[in-house]
């Protein structure tokens, strides 16, 4: 450890502290009044929006409501004059009537005094008497009206509605004709003055500044309020609000939509309209823009006003909230501070009755593990130093033990090698051959126990878990070992038992030889039994023996490697003390218990307990027999690949020695050439796993196959114990055989590859 590691951590200094509680604090007040002003400003700007919009249709409905009834006015005036104009057409004109109609004309300009005369014509258009108000009476002047306007559209359509005209460049006049009941009752013709008119339109009220104004078809001023304007004969068309509404349809009797448009005086301002139907005249009632938006901008002034205010107690707010705030916040920061330069004995108080509080705590309570893990710190690293010391311990004794072992029988070897060299007899020569067997056959039995030990350490085995009936694996150990307890005088008993159970079996039978085998081994007199227990929802599969027993200080030691009670390196034939070493890395891997329990010069019982499922029925079918020679490999083409020499020349001696015919190469082109020989495709192909140049058994196995376009059957054999290369054969289909592998059981794959062949052809 460095020199500089125990020292504490230097606390942030003062200047630092205030520079980030200032950041922090401006950080939080900036984002609570920068929410709260979007938010009321957002709602200002939308509550002021709507506003407009209301008060505008308030404005527009006003407005219209009061051109319309100008317009209902101007209607109803004219209506009113057409009524008592079609009193003097009901009767036909005639000379005897002459007097009678004249005191009819009378009174109606008495009643009506915006009508200034009335004439009569005859049914052919001549004028027969005229009475006016500022004239004297004539009667019979015979003016002949038959071509105008007057006289053709009454009698066609029987009303008639003249244009606006100024007498004498005064006041605005009106011709309104109308037709008799009969053509033969001729037309009475009035003429009316619109200043009357123009009284009706300059009482309307429009707020305190705004005017209501008529126009004619022409966009000529009838009416105003400034009655100046109309005896000018004021033509409008120059209005914007004229020419939008002259450019309507003349169906249209209402204002389409409120327009902003500037009145004679060039002021701004809001302006509808309304047409009157008889006489496609147009009413206009305009406010000045100031007067009409004026109670909108005092609306918007005291909504700005409010929002002002609301912003200043948001702004206060933000202080004092995020001043409550920051302050458990500086106070967390400054006690992790604390805590972080070692000094844990120190505690956080914050009394904000939230999360906060909550979180001060924690750091409290971590302080206090962090203290007592402080505390014992130095007690720990030591104890995982002494754990580390003992694993490496038991590395060196488990490579140590697993040398030693490997030594004997190549030191063995070696001397059985310089004996056959010497001369001796044949009898002589055939007993160092067999111990040179036996020498062979223990390495081969300690390089399969470590192998075994390496693939469940490195989690190459993946258990598959059926279910089947335990007495198939009671048989199967009574068929197994009922020989070899008979050799040494041993009493092997097996008890039956009709229970189910969920395992994998191959593993599972393997754990229960592996117990029989040391039970058989380590008993020199009684016997050993091999029964079951059921416990609840599990069976416990027990092997007792008549032993020595095992010590209780020994129960722990004998499941390591190479681990043998009494002396072990002076008696070979105790084992290599590898087998309950698998015994319970299986078990582990199974997930089913070992449990042991032994007594002194009394014997052993070691049990397992497996998981019990539902007991069934056994079905099974009889396969169709496939007649297949004992041994198949005689006579049959091997391909033999690997890049060591010394392992063709011996594999392929070996082949020959069982009647093979053997091509050997240390690649795919090397096993290319030695077939060319052959006139038919290899039977069999054996390779080794890794090649030279990078190349796999399998890549070459590929390609031979692809070279002769048939499923040629094959497997790997390698001395690489690496889980990948088993995953890698696997996942391809080939069976992987590990260096050294046994004669026998060499044999046995050849012949299992080759019998595999013959059963596909003898389906086929």
């Amino acid at each position: 450890m460095e020199s500089g590691a125990d020292e504490p951590c230097a606390a942030p200094a003062p200047t630092a502290r205030l520079r980030l509680r200032g950041r922090l604090f401006r950080k939080y007040v900036a984002l609570f009044v920068s929410v709260v002003c979007l938010a009321l400003v957002t709602n200002g700007l939308i509550d002021i929006w709507f506003s407009y919009q209301e008060h505008k249709r308030l404005l527009v409905r006003i407005q219209t409501a009061q051109a319309e009834a100008a317009s209902d006015k101007i209607s109803q005036f004219v209506k009113e004059i057409e009524g008592q104009m079609a009193w003097a057409t009901q009767l036909p004109w005639s000379a005897n009537s002459l007097e009678e109609w004249r005191f009819d004309a009378v009174r109606m300009m008495r009643q009506l005094p915006a009508i200034t005369s009335l004439a009569q014509l005859d049914v052919a258009g001549r004028e027969q008497i005229r009475v006016s108000r500022f004239g004297m009476d004539v009667v019979g002047s015979n003016i002949d009206y038959s071509r105008d306007p007057k006289f053709v559209e009454a009698v066609a359509n029987k009303i008639y509605y003249g244009p606006v005209y100024f007498l004498r460049e005064s006041e605005p006049f009106m011709t309104l004709a109308m037709g008799g009941v009969r053509r033969d009752y001729g037309v009475v013709v009035a003429e009316v003055n619109l200043k009357f008119i123009g009284d009706l339109v300059s009482q309307i009220k429009v707020g305190n500044s705004g005017q209501a104004y008529l126009v004619d078809a022409r966009s000529r001023l009838i009416a105003h309020p400034d009655i100046g304007l109309v005896l000018q004969n004021t033509n409008l068309t120059n209005l914007a609000q004229v020419r939008a509404a002259q450019n309507e349809p003349s169906t249209s009797t209402a204002d389409r939509e409120l327009v902003t448009a500037t009145d004679l005086q060039g002021r701004p301002v809001l302006a509808v309209y309304a047409r009157v139907p008889l006489l496609n005249w147009l009413v206009f009632v305009e406010l000045p823009n100031d007067e009409a938006y004026a109670p909108l901008y005092a609306s918007i002034i005291r909504s700005g006003a409010l929002l002002l205010a609301a912003l200043l107690f948001a702004f206060s707010s933000a202080l004092f909230i995020t001043r409550r705030m920051i302050m458990p916040i500086r106070m967390l920061h400054d006690g992790a501070a604390r805590i972080g330069s070692r000094d844990l004995s120190h505690r956080i108080s914050i009394k904000s009755g939230d999360e906060l509080e909550a979180l001060g705590d924690q750091f409290n309570s971590m302080a206090s593990r962090l203290e007592e893990s402080y505390a014992t710190l130095e007690r720990k690293v030591e104890e995982r130093t002494h754990q580390l010391a003992l694993s490496n311990l038991a590395k060196s004794r488990f490579l140590a033990a697993a040398s030693h072992d490997l030594r004997q029988p190549l030191h063995a070897l070696g001397l059985f090698v310089a004996q056959l060299r010497a001369r001796m007899s044949a009898h002589e020569r055939g007993k160092v051959v067999d111990r040179i067997d036996a020498a062979l056959a223990s390495m081969n039995e300690l390089f399969m126990a470590l192998l075994d030990i390496s693939k469940i350490d490195a989690g190459v085995l993946i258990p598959n878990k059926t279910e089947f009936a335990m007495a198939q694996l009671l048989d199967r150990i009574e068929t197994t070992f009922a020989g070899a307890a008979d050799e040494k005088g041993l009493k092997l008993r097996i008890v039956a038992s009709s229970a189910w159970i969920s395992s994998d079996f191959v593993l599972l039978e393997r754990i229960v030889f592996n117990l029989v085998s040391n039970a058989i081994r380590y008993t020199v007199a009684g016997g050993v039994v091999v029964g079951c227990r059921k416990r609840g929802e599990r069976l416990r599969i027990e092997v007792w023996d008549t032993g020595a027993g095992i010590p209780a200080d020994q129960h722990q030691n004998i499941f390591n490697e190479f681990y043998r009670l009494g002396e072990p390196d002076r008696d070979r034939r105790a084992g290599l003390g590898l087998g309950l070493a698998i015994v319970e890395r299986l078990c582990r891997l199974l997930d089913h218990p070992i449990e042991l329990a032994s007594t002194l010069h009394r014997g052993s019982c070691f049990s397992v307990s497996v998981p019990l499922v539902a007991a069934r029925a056994e079905t099974t079918e009889p396969a169709a027999p496939i007649v297949v020679p004992l041994d198949v490999s005689k006579g049959k083409l091997v391909v033999v690949i690997d890049d060591d020499p010394l392992v063709l020349d011996g594999m392929s001696g070996l082949l020959r020695s069982w009647g093979c015919q053997v091509v050997t190469g240390d690649s795919e082109s090397a096993a290319l050439t030695g077939l060319s020989g052959h006139t038919h495709p290899p039977d069999l192909i054996v390779s080794d796993y890794h090649l030279a140049d990078g190349q796999t058994g399998i890549e070459v196995i590929e390609r031979l196959r692809n070279t002769f376009s048939i499923p040629i059957p094959a497997f790997l054999v390698s001395g690489d114990t690496n889980s990948d290369s088993l995953h890698i054969a696997g996942d391809n289909g080939y069976p992987l055989l590990h260096k050294p592998v046994d004669p026998m059981t060499l044999r046995a794959m050849v012949n299992h590859a080759l019998k595999k062949k013959q059963s596909a052809s003898a389906l086929d």
